[in-house]
């Protein structure tokens, strides 16, 4: 089968590789209709995630049709169209009970050497490295399934597979982010949310549906920042205003009362005083972190409000405000998303016609083989490229 391969720092391929087989009875092999490309995979693509081996197939963004089943898997027959969270689960563990799904403490084959690191396993990820699991991903024309009797969710005949995608990451990981904020409509909250990327204006979406009084988006590229008005977000474009102090005067000197940073380590931004001092210590030391976008929502956020952080980081960060962030009693959630845990829930609103995730979609392909050049595209924003999504037989 054809599949996206990372073959080493700024080189992604397309390769013929082995059709995945069943290798234990709660497994599932899918025919892929549609898959994506997530910012987390530019990530890989730049070299930021360790662990990652040449000719590892990429994807976490995957749905398809069932086309084979383990012995033991009584959940899912062949016809089924499913959609893959891109963290893989037991259902059995006591994280898995808890519905911390992303905690998994069985499916990451890999746990122990995780544990080096995290000091404990966590889940597996699909085409994510190899301390996360070294699991082929979905950008390819099939995909083994592990625990397919826990995580998939199957989907009523009739939806377009563009509006249930991204129920594999991006919508979930926007929604949780939004949930961390506490928001509720009897609150009136203003959300500010840094990145316009696809987990930054599904956070967006979420701040509404949960019934957010404002959300102010801040971001610099012009797709983008158009996309986040249509969600219904006011904008900042951190290129030309002071992003602090064009909050302050937004929401009358309060600030805003939850932030999101969507952004994660490859962030870019203008320095204040404070970054500068950070980008100091940064430049003395091996991190290719840059917490920009995190220390900005830091300062930007109300005393006592909450700082959500969907955006993704692989190792230590330097020059984090810290100080900031506890002198002002914030709250900090974050984590990688417990996907299962919204599945059902994020499908209903679909089906009830509350949100039509495929708004992000600026660039199309049915062939995996143009995947290295619309990885380029999206990583360089060129063209309008907003988001990714391949259909490989179709």
């Amino acid at each position: 089968m054809k599949a996206l391969t990372w073959r080493s720092k700024g080189k992604i391929t397309c390769e013929t590789v082995p059709d995945p087989k069943i290798e234990d009875g709660r497994d599932a092999i899918i025919k892929v209709t549609a898959c994506a490309i997530c910012g987390s995979d530019l990530h890989l693509l730049g070299g930021f995630m360790p662990t990652m081996q040449s000719g590892d197939v990429l994807g976490h963004e995957t749905m398809g049709e069932v086309v084979e089943v383990g012995a033991e898997n009584s959940r899912l027959k062949p016809g089924d169209k499913v959609v893959v969270p891109f963290t893989i689960a037991c259902g059995a563990c006591r994280q898995c009970r808890w519905g911390n799904w992303s905690c998994c403490e069985r499916s990451n084959p890999n746990g122990a050497k995780q544990a080096e690191t995290f000091g404990y396993p966590l889940s597996g990820l699909f085409g994510f490295s190899h301390i996360t699991g070294g699991y082929a991903g979905g950008q390819a024309e099939y995909l083994r399934v592990p625990y397919a009797d826990v995580g998939p969710i199957k989907v009523p005949a009739g939806i377009d597979d563009e509006k249930v995608l991204f129920l594999s990451d991006i919508f979930p990981t926007g929604y949780q982010a939004a949930e961390y904020c506490e928001i509720t409509p009897e609150a009136e909250k203003t959300i500010a949310i840094w990145g316009c990327g696809p987990v930054g204006l599904m956070a967006i979406k979420s701040c509404f549906l949960l019934g957010a009084k404002r959300v102010i988006a801040i971001d610099t590229v012009p797709e983008r920042l158009a996309l986040a008005q249509q969600a219904g977000a006011e904008v900042i474009d951190y290129a030309v205003d002071s992003v602090q102090d064009r909050l302050i005067d937004m929401t009358d000197g309060r600030g805003p009362d939850a932030v999101i940073e969507a952004v994660g380590m490859e962030a870019h931004g203008h320095e204040s005083m404070l970054d500068t001092l950070a980008s100091a210590v940064m430049s003395k030391t091996t991190s290719m972190e840059r917490p920009f976008a995190l220390n900005q929502a830091i300062i930007a956020c109300r005393p006592g409000g909450i700082v959500s952080m969907p955006g993704v980081y692989a190792g230590p960060v330097n020059a984090v405000m810290v100080g900031v962030l506890m002198n002002k009693g914030l709250t900090l959630r974050t984590g990688q998303t417990h996907v299962q845990r919204y599945l059902s829930p994020l499908l209903e609103r679909i089906e009830r016609g509350e949100i039509d995730p495929s708004f992000i979609i600026s660039h199309r392909s049915t062939n995996l083989e143009d995947g290295p050049a619309l990885y380029e595209k999206f990583r360089d924003k060129a063209d309008g490229c907003t988001k990714v999504v391949f259909k490989p037989h179709g």
